[in-house]
């Protein structure tokens, strides 16, 4: 869904000079962040960027401590949970 900012909302932003504006919703008290679409999605992009260097260097140490099972130990335990499944 997209909502359209109100005037006063689209003046606020505007009268910050930059990409982004505060708002909080009255009946919780919660806060948001009005921001540019280009800057959230680069911002979202760098954060999975950032999981997923740390999901391989987390891997790569389990790996080195010998942490983890071989591919064919793997294989075997996905095809046994597929076919307990299937049952």
């Amino acid at each position: 869904m997209t909502a359209k900012l109100s005037k006063e909302l689209a003046d606020a932003l505007h009268a910050t000079g930059e990409c982004e504006l505060e708002v909080v919703d009255p009946d919780t008290n919660r806060r948001y962040m009005i921001v540019d679409s280009d800057i959230h999605r680069r911002a979202m992009e760098a954060l999975r960027r950032q999981q997923d260097h740390d999901a391989i260097a987390q891997g790569i140490a389990e790996m080195e401590a010998g942490e983890g099972i071989s591919v064919a130990e793997a294989r075997r335990l996905t095809r046994e949970r597929l076919l307990a499944r299937k049952q």
